[in-house]
């Protein structure tokens, strides 16, 4: 496998690609934005008096249990399953500095910020009983300070931190009453935040929670008991659980096309278009494209299938519009179907109902490609950095393949437009470095580079002067220096 030094030495040498890309080879209304999710970059219970009542599921993470699903989780101890031993207790502190984050945000030009919501600051229980006037006014503080600095929103409900009464008391995604309790809270954040909130999404990465889960087990819950089956149970429950929160959103706040007489809105049309928000609702999946290693015909079937896995508990088939059908997916995949068998969940007939066009968008992370071959596969490396003690904070500033990365990606975006493809934004991943989950503080994200040592002071990287002359043009072609 290529090293990432060797693979910048590549790059540099070669002169025939053209790589540089501009703002102005996509459409004017093309949103550029950066993401983050609440559990990587905010402060945790032992801090807040907001959430001392809602433990997180991350039981990798959290100092405030003793055992859970008979790991130890107490950093540091053998058996914790973060690398470094760490937590998020405090991660980037994001929950007292966001005021610096949005400032950071608008200084580099980015349109929108991705954020996720904790479903446990809204409901500490997760069940919907009482709504947590404390979180609600972060989120609001939040959102507001965005859109006074011009930025766009753009708001995930659930980024993998699951409260933990919901698993103690009802494991959580493998029961399918999670999908009213999680409609109930969808529609909280849609009442509270919706009118200025235009970009939803549902679910981050299903897939993740759903293998590293449940199958693999190193994310929350920590689960392999059952890997044959429980992987699919809670992908089947993912789809559900979207699906509720978009019919809701769909029928309650989405602008409806109301006529009027002679053009002209009567006080009852004015009154009952008040509420509606006019937004969308969406999922973000994520997959690594698969390339076939060789031209052998097991090597093609093999790296099809892999594609066919990744999408094939969670799935969008386009039509005259977006139609969610992991339904249709299962039936047009025979591969999956005969592998797989009687484990794949069954829909009923009133959730085949409920998933049928319940999407306005799909979100695709994707962060490298594979070499599939009918055994094993030769990996690729994603976009991240090595946390280095020994190296001066200028050395990790100059985050120089991390640019190579995003123009060569926004190169290729820009061509798929030019293609016919309707790609309407991209999010680079991450704002700030921040928790890594398994990986802890080891991996480095960020176009922000965050000093752990100091005060978690925020140090821009090359990469992020890179996007502030993209965005702005010859406006920002001396930023780095002023």
């Amino acid at each position: 496998m290529a090293k990432k030094k060797d693979l910048f030495k590549e790059y540099e040498a070669d002169d025939s690609n053209e790589r540089e890309v501009s703002r102005n080879d996509f459409p004017p209304n093309f949103v550029f934005g950066v993401a983050t999710s609440a559990y990587q970059v905010s402060v945790l219970a032992d801090r807040l008096n907001l959430v001392v009542s809602s433990h997180f599921l991350f039981w990798l993470f959290s100092k405030n249990l003793s055992a859970f699903e008979g790991v130890v989780l107490i950093p540091h101890d053998p058996k914790c399953k973060i690398i470094d031993g760490s937590n998020a207790d405090v991660a980037v502190d994001q929950y007292h500095r966001y005021k610096e984050d949005v400032e950071l945000i608008a200084q580099f030009g980015f349109g929108a910020y991705r954020f996720s919501i904790s479903w446990s600051r809204i409901f500490p229980d997760g069940l919907g009983t009482k709504v947590n006037e404390e979180g609600i006014n972060y989120y609001n503080n939040l959102i507001d300070a965005l859109l006074e600095k011009g930025i766009q929103p753009c708001v995930t409900l659930y980024h993998w931190d699951l409260p933990l009464h919901l698993h103690q008391t009802m494991g959580g995604w493998l029961n399918k009453q999670i999908v009213k309790y999680f409609a109930i809270y969808a529609e909280t954040c849609f009442a509270s935040f919706g009118d200025r909130v235009k970009t939803w999404i549902t679910i981050n990465e299903p897939l993740q929670t759903s293998v590293n889960g449940y199958d693999v087990g190193i994310f929350a819950p920590g689960r392999h008991q059952d890997s044959s089956t429980e992987p699919y149970l809670v992908s089947h429950h993912q789809i559900l659980a979207h699906a509720a929160a978009f019919q809701i959103y769909q029928s309650k706040y989405k602008m409806s096309q109301i006529s009027s007489t002679n053009g002209v809105a009567t006080p009852e049309i004015h009154h009952i278009m008040k509420d509606k928000q006019g937004g969308q609702v969406g999922l973000v999946l994520d997959c690594e494209w698969a390339e076939a290693y060789s031209d052998k015909i097991e090597d093609k079937t093999a790296a099809a299938r892999r594609l066919d896995f990744q999408f094939g508990c969670v799935c969008l088939s386009c039509a005259e519009k977006c139609v969610f059908a992991s339904t249709m997916l299962w039936r047009l995949s025979p591969v999956m179907r005969e592998r797989l068998g009687d484990r794949l969940p069954n829909f009923l007939e009133e959730d085949k109902e409920l998933i049928r066009n319940s999407i306005d968008f799909v979100g695709l992370n994707h962060y490298t490609s594979r070499f599939i071959a009918h055994v094993s596969h030769a990996p690729e490396e994603g976009m991240d950095d090595e946390e280095n003690d020994t190296s001066p904070v200028h050395e990790m500033l100059d985050d120089k393949l991390r640019v190579a990365f995003f123009k060569t990606y926004l190169a290729a975006v820009a061509q798929a437009i030019k293609d016919g493809v309707d790609v309407r934004g991209y999010f680079a991943w991450s704002l700030l470095d921040n928790f890594e989950w398994a990986q802890g503080y080891t991996k480095r994200f960020g176009l922000i580079y965050v000093d752990y040592k100091n005060e978690l002071s925020r140090h821009p990287k090359s990469s992020a002067y890179w996007f502030l002359r993209f965005l702005k043009g010859g406006d920002g072609k001396n930023g780095k220096e002023d």
